[in-house]
């Protein structure tokens, strides 16, 4: 089993009694990790949100109720937990009631989860977000000299555990992910009525990864209005399926201030929408993989390295462009993508001239190693 990068944080919030809350999209491991962490704790109640029979006996638990769920255990895990009424309230009898009893739950959806913990809950969790498998914690696993052999292989079917452990099966197992769980808790949500559009939206916006994105383009290539668009957005990047970079904008009047692009956490999800699992020397979207590829590994990065900061992209109305910065406390870096080595940055002064205290970096097949550990 590869070692997870998040379990350490998940040990932490258990020494400091908090309520851990492991979030991320759907089959990214966040119960085998949680099996694995309590493999040798016979003292674990493990609760699924999904179960009818759990949703039915926790639907009005009191303090009372729960000391008889409980019994004699220490920990209880909860998975899936936004599909249990009122989680938050829930959740907080037993750390009211019940303070020596260690509290873990897991959810696939913030939109959902995150709205009914969040009050009940303040000051008393930690949120913790749990990717597919990063480039760091395979290159732990297997080597760097393996990951680097597996480089090209990992831009097509990406990094879901899945698929990484299903050598040879990936296109199956990709299919199955997007046919049968990346969508599910959109769908169940009571406003949704059109799952055909979602696929339309994702595969439309598959096509478009490293472009400038419209929502008004967008719904004349679904069928949908440009608010139904962007709300559709917010719930597939709310349930951790895509994310979107606004535009950096703090000195040049032609810098482009309301744009937005869209990324695939995972490269594999991605190439499965659009059914092209072609090599990256049959594939003319080459750039736009190793773009996806590099930004979304980053974010993992900084995500399990608690470095906080903000991230767009750069552009003008000249179509000067970066495609990645970075500002942490203040200290901005720019960052182009190129799948070739020997490709520079066109007119890199601009954006130097523009942020003289910045720094800006060329990410090839060479030296991206440095770029995300």
């Amino acid at each position: 089993m590869i070692k997870r990068l998040i379990e350490k944080k998940i040990v932490k919030a258990i020494h400091q009694k908090k309520v851990a809350v492991v979030m991320g999209a759907r089959q990214t491991g966040k119960t085998t990790l949680l099996r694995q962490l309590f493999k040798e704790n016979t003292n674990v109640l493990w609760l699924s949100g999904d179960d009818p029979d759990v949703q039915s006996v926790l639907e009005n638990v009191t303090s009372t109720r729960w000391r008889a769920i409980i019994g004699q255990n220490k920990t209880v895990v909860i998975d899936e937990a936004q599909y249990i009424p009122n989680i938050g309230i829930k959740l907080k009898l037993i750390t009211d009631q019940l303070p020596d009893i260690q509290l873990i739950a897991t959810g696939s959806s913030s939109f959902d989860l995150a709205n009914k913990i969040n009050e009940p809950l303040t000051g008393r969790k930690r949120e913790i977000m749990l990717f597919p498998l990063s480039l760091a914690e395979m290159t732990n696993h297997h080597g760097l000299l393996e990951e680097r052999r597996l480089l090209r292989h990992r831009l097509v079917f990406g990094c879901y555990p899945e698929v990484v452990f299903n050598f040879g099966e990936e296109r199956e197992v990709l299919k199955e992910l997007i046919n049968s769980y990346l969508y599910k808790d959109i769908l169940l949500w009571e406003r949704i009525r059109k799952p055909d559009k979602i696929v339309k939206l994702l595969q439309a916006i598959a096509f478009q990864v490293g472009q400038l994105v419209s929502y008004n383009e967008l719904g004349q290539l679904c069928g949908l209005d440009s608010k139904t668009v962007e709300q559709y957005v917010i719930l597939l990047e709310q349930s951790y399926i895509i994310f979107r970079l606004g535009a950096f904008s703090r000195n040049l009047r032609n810098e482009l201030k309301n744009s937005r692009k869209i990324y695939f956490y995972d490269n594999g999800i991605r190439n499965a929408l659009i059914s092209n699992f072609n090599q990256t020397e049959l594939r003319n979207d080459t750039g736009a993989l190793w773009e996806n590829f590099m930004i979304s590994e980053r974010i993992k990065m900084n995500h399990y390295n608690d470095l906080w900061g903000n991230n767009w992209f750069w552009r003008t109305q000249q179509q000067q462009e970066i495609d990645y910065i970075e500002d942490h406390d203040g200290i901005i870096s720019g960052y182009e993508f190129k799948w070739n080595p020997k490709s520079q940055i066109k007119r890199a002064n601009i954006f130097l001239d523009a942020y003289p205290n910045s720094t800006l970096q060329v990410i090839h097949i060479d030296n991206y190693e440095d770029f995300l550990f």
